[in-house]
């Protein structure tokens, strides 16, 4: 029993890497489509949330069957029952990059108010996270889930940044209070993604030591 357990584990960090993966093509055509103001490249983030939300199902599926069937306890149920909620916050990273690609779509063919630099950053930062937070899951890494939550602070501040830039912006000139509405939208998103990431994060320290940060 205990090697099927171990292999149906095995599975399971597999899919959530390549579920990270996707998460990070998503954001990732979601940025260079606002970058380049590449509608082609939106719609394909756009698509990526729907495999996004596939492969959440079928993880899903794979965790309720372990639940059912090795009825696991301890370590093992709460390694199971970190993952449930791990991909939930993926599931809304997808979401998340699709509503920036929406944005990018409606902004076609308006020239931008100001120089795109902090919401690059932030989403660079963000894949940055989700990378760490799957990789401090499969290798049971506390330290590396630890700097996750803390690294959420940088997105903030670059948040923080970008929302002062657009502001100046619209005291400046009127003119650039709807786009400026658009790009701080944009930027708030990816502050929520940072936040899943950071979750994703949490849930793998409880995995690991049993307490939930926020709980």
């Amino acid at each position: 029993m205990r090697n099927i357990f171990d292999e149906q584990i095995k599975q399971l960090n597999n899919m959530l890497i390549e579920m990270g993966a996707a998460i990070e093509r998503a954001i990732a055509l979601a940025t260079q489509s606002l970058r380049e103001q590449d509608i082609t490249l939106a719609e394909k983030a756009i698509a990526q949330d729907l495999e996004i939300d596939n492969m959440e199902k079928d993880i899903e599926a794979l965790c309720l069957k372990v639940l059912l069937r090795q009825q696991p306890v301890a370590g093992d149920l709460r390694l199971i029952s970190a993952a449930l909620k791990m991909i939930t916050d993926m599931e809304r990273i997808g979401d998340q990059s699709a509503d920036i690609a929406e944005i990018t779509i409606m902004l076609d063919g308006k020239p931008y108010i100001m120089k795109l630099e902090h919401i690059p950053k932030m989403a660079e930062a963000t894949v940055k996270m989700v990378t760490d937070s799957i990789d401090a899951f499969v290798k049971k890494d506390l330290h590396l889930a630890k700097s996750v939550i803390e690294y959420d602070d940088v997105v903030d501040e670059l948040f923080i940044k970008v929302r002062a830039d657009l502001i100046e912006l619209i005291l400046a000139d009127g003119a650039n209070g709807e786009q400026a509405m658009d790009l701080l939208m944009i930027a708030k998103y990816f502050e929520r993604i940072g936040d899943h990431a950071e979750n994703i994060a949490e849930w793998v320290v409880f995995s690991i030591t049993g307490t939930h940060l926020k709980g």
